[in-house]
């Protein structure tokens, strides 16, 4: 795996600023910790629709962004299969939006 944006992706896990899966990036987005919300190309279309409804609900402005990952390179990347996943960190998320954008 040699992959900026899942490496960052990794970092950001082991310094405890990533929520993976439905329930842990629902809670971090409710409570107001989540900075940007991630989802894994294979996500269902119903997980897609619940969260682009909870990103923006009640004047909530979360980036949310649908990568060109699979769940299984999100499990290599940080241990855990998810389809979702939320950076609770400022840096780490302007960080990953740029590297799925394209630029250094």
């Amino acid at each position: 795996m040699n992959d900026k944006f899942l490496n960052m992706l990794g970092l950001a896990r082991r310094a405890g600023k990533l929520s993976l899966g439905h329930d842990a990036s629902f809670e971090s987005i409710q409570k107001g910790k989540a900075y940007a919300c991630f989802l894994c190309c294979d996500a269902s279309d119903r997980l897609k629709e619940e969260f682009d409804r909870t990103t923006k609900f009640e004047g909530r402005n979360i980036p949310l962004i649908e990568t060109e990952y699979l769940k299984e390179d999100l499990h290599a990347a940080t241990g855990k299969e998810a389809a979702v996943f939320t950076i609770n960190d400022e840096g780490f998320a302007n960080t990953l939006i740029k590297l799925l954008g394209g630029t250094d």
